[in-house]
């Protein structure tokens, strides 16, 4: 990796760092209009039931109520609110409000006044008579169910993405690669297992919030917390039945997203409401409604097979799947591809590939987009099974992990048969091994007094935008005052990629990070994008911005030599100031900009996009060192170190940052987290006081550190970092506890499971 670079890699500080830390930051619910209508949804309480009948009389009569909407006052067109790229292969699903109602939570109407108390009290004199309807509530027995969740004729999916609402399917994979069967006859050793992978809440500190309000052009406005804000646009137009152009979204600063706001989920309701009454509206989550009503991680059963020869190599990797897509099926087959390609090349080309996968509808909160995306799901089942393996051969865990993952050079058949141009997987899981010590430590330790330790090890991989599909534009322009203007429509969601961004500008055009000045979005103006998610923004994004700012850089030298009377190839330029040889005239930036701007010249800027056929893998490699304490079954992380392959790390605060936060959301998962349902269908920790999220006290030591590849088709040699460290701490936390206990148990370990599988296997009396 080159190491002459200016801007990036450097540890640039966050340009909002300091509103954020001084609390100055302006976030979408400070923005809205005061006069906006108050929207809120009356929920059902059941899990599955029939609206028979729906009064509002007595609500319309409240006073300060503007508006009382139900199925009966929406179109009758199926969409879905998931923000993916054109070809969608998520159901359209749903209607805007609908007679079925799927599962506690769901919208029976939307309510808008003038504040919020005349709003709960409308809703409180809706009178609403339901048929109750028996539910689907388990995802092993969904599929082929007598009882449907979508018994609808015109539910309609793309053939690609395998859904057949007639059998509860919302989606499916199926891929094979080789003879399975034949290369498992010919294995030493087969280890197989069963693991299952809980819902997960985003925990996202800024809720779900969206205002809208009429242009005086008669188009909807809409500003949204948002990670798609071009793809909302499509939403919301499709709900509404409406012309897109007739639908403008604004992104401001966005307080975390994590995939929850790949979805639309507010955005439709106070739009419908600002469409019928012309009046502002907005709508803001409580934090009840953004784990009741909102979407979670997919809950997965993963069933997994490896078969390996008696020294160590792999041979076959197969994988069964049932994956809980909850009441609506946005994301469903996207997810599970993941689950599929982004976990089995994570080991170098093996022999034979199967993998079998179904998404089932359930009557319970929508499943959709979470940082590693089913990936996560993935790689936490084949990182337990790989360990397992291990024990199986008589192999250190590190070194059957070295023998056979993924190399720089592969041709990868489980990941579209692309070539993997870089790769240091096998640098981060070498210097893993040397934060620890591994080679010279003992894997498990009892300290005597009740105590015991351990060591787990895990690796995982991702992607960096979807190959072929998603793409990135951007505009930038030399201001009249000199500085640059960048014009992108990304989603910063408190990533840092405005700041990333503006160093990949920076670096092509030598001057300083603060003289680039990145711009919200708003689709009206902003390029397309088709937005923050899929780990997409460094790569695809970044490689938009390199080239535009080369463009502009071409340009601006043009320029310079018309202005001097000498060839474009004669002019210097250091960041500041043009210059040559043959007549010692110089011309700094501002000056340009000046003549650009009131001298007649052509207009200096310039834009681009970005499109790739790849989608290079990011990697880490993480080990985890966890107490357990074996009167209780408590575990207690006492370390975690990881290490990243993102290709060149265009920031590496930022990177380590990321690492650091994505390590701990994969503790989150498995030691603390999990949606729970009442027997009846109800979420049951509906709060953070009940849904328990990992605080400061939680997570142990954290150590990361950054083994750089050079991606050839990305901005500088960068790949992406956003997800993929979500996916290796939760199996490493996993073999650490299974390598003092021997207890394997579903997501999360909780005292209570290790104790009983003690109990069983006969660790303790």
């Amino acid at each position: 990796m080159p190491q002459d670079y200016k801007q990036i890699t450097k540890s640039v500080y966050k340009k909002d760092a300091r509103m954020l830390l001084t609390g100055q930051a302006v976030y979408t619910n400070d923005l809205a209009p005061a006069d906006c209508l108050i929207v809120k949804a009356l929920r059902s309480p059941y899990p599955h039931a029939l609206i028979k009948k729906i009064d509002t009389t007595r609500a319309m009569k409240v006073p300060g109520i503007a508006c009382v909407i139900t199925y009966k006052d929406v179109p009758r067109k199926r969409f879905n609110m998931a923000g993916q790229t054109h070809p969608e292969l998520s159901a359209a699903d749903q209607y805007l409000l609908e007679e079925r109602l799927r599962y506690v939570g769901d919208e029976v109407a939307i309510v808008a006044g003038a504040d919020e108390a005349c709003v709960n009290k409308a809703m409180k004199l809706i009178d609403v008579k339901y048929e109750v309807l028996e539910p689907v509530l388990d995802p092993e027995t969904a599929m082929d169910n007598p009882v449907l969740v979508h018994p609808e004729e015109d539910w309609t999916q793309p053939a690609a993405g395998m859904g057949d609402n007639k059998r509860n399917l919302a989606g499916g994979v199926v891929f094979d690669h080789g003879d399975m069967d034949a290369t498992m006859a010919e294995c030493d050793v087969i280890v197989e297992d069963t693991f299952r992978t809980q819902a997960t809440h985003q925990g996202m500190m800024e809720p779900f919030v969206t205002f809208t309000e009429m242009d005086p052009y008669g188009r909807i406005k809409i500003t949204s917390s948002t990670q798609i804000p071009f793809h909302v646009r499509r939403i919301v137009a499709n709900a509404l039945d409406i012309p897109k152009s007739k639908v403008r979204v604004v992104k401001p600063r966005v307080g975390g997203g994590f995939g929850a706001k790949q979805s639309a989920c507010t955005e439709c309701m106070p739009a419908i409401v600002t469409w019928k009454t012309g009046m502002p509206a907005k709508m803001v989550y409580t934090r009840e409604e953004c784990l009741t009503a909102s979407n979670s991680r997919h809950e997965m059963i993963v069933k997994a097979r490896m078969g390996f020869m008696k020294d160590g190599t792999m041979r076959a990797i197969d994988m069964n799947v049932i994956s809980n897509q909850g009441a609506y099926g946005e994301h469903a087959p996207t997810t599970l591809g993941l689950t599929c390609h982004k976990a089995m090349t994570l080991y170098h080309p093996v022999d034979a590939y199967r993998f079998r996968g179904h998404v089932v509808y359930t009557n319970m909160v929508r499943a959709g987009a979470y940082r590693g995306y089913g990936a996560t799901q993935g790689i936490f089942a084949l990182e337990s099974l790989m360990d397992n393996a291990a024990e199986a051969l008589g192999m250190d865990k590190a070194e059957i992990r070295l023998k056979n993952m993924a190399r720089q050079g592969d041709v990868m058949p489980a990941y579209y048969n692309n070539t993997m141009l870089s790769c240091t997987l096998d640098k981060c899981l070498i210097r893993a091994k040397e934060m620890v010590d591994w080679d010279n430590r003992p894997k498990v330790v009892d300290l005597g007094n009740g105590h015991v330790r351990a060591l787990g090890i895990a690796m995982s991989l991702q992607g960096s935008g979807i190959s072929g599909v998603d793409q990135a534009a951007a505009d930038i322009r030399l201001s009249a005052e000199g500085f640059y203007s960048l014009m992108i429509g990304s989603a910063d969601m408190g990533t840092g990629s405005d700041t990333t961004l503006s160093q990949i500008a920076a670096e092509v055009l030598g001057c300083d990070v603060d003289d680039v000045v990145p711009s919200g979005v708003d689709t009206d103006v902003s390029p397309y994008d088709s937005g923050s998610y899929a780990s997409s923004t460094a790569y695809l994004t970044g490689g938009a911005v390199k080239k535009a700012a080369e463009s502009l850089l071409q340009k601006m030298t043009q320029a310079a030599a018309d202005i001097m009377g000498v060839t474009a190839d004669k002019v210097g330029f250091d960041g500041e100031t043009f210059s040559n040889e043959e007549n010692d005239m110089m011309l700094t930036r501002e000056e340009l900009a000046i003549k650009a701007h009131a001298g007649n010249l052509s207009c200096l800027t310039a834009s681009a996009n970005n499109m790739q056929k790849n989608s290079p893998p990011p990697f880490m490699t993480c080990i985890a060192e966890v107490d357990v304490d074996m009167a209780t079954g408590k575990v207690t992380p006492i370390e975690t170190v990881g290490v990243v392959d993102c290709g060149t790390p265009l920031n590496e605060r930022i990177v380590k940052v990321q690492t650091e936060g994505g390590i701990i959301q994969g503790l989150g998962m498995a030691l603390y987290e999990k949606v729970q349902y009442t027997d009846r269908g109800s979420m049951f920790n509906k709060n953070f006081m009940l849904y328990k999220m990992p605080a400061r006290t939680d997570i142990g030591r954290i150590r990361v550190d950054i083994a750089p590849s050079y991606e050839p088709n990305g901005p500088f040699g960068a790949k992406s970092i956003g997800e993929v460290v979500i996916n290796a701490s939760p199996p490493a936390i996993a073999n650490a506890v299974y390598a003092a206990t021997g207890v394997r148990c579903d997501l999360p370990i909780t005292p209570e499971k290790v104790y009983m599988g003690m109990k069983k296997n006969g660790r303790i009396k």
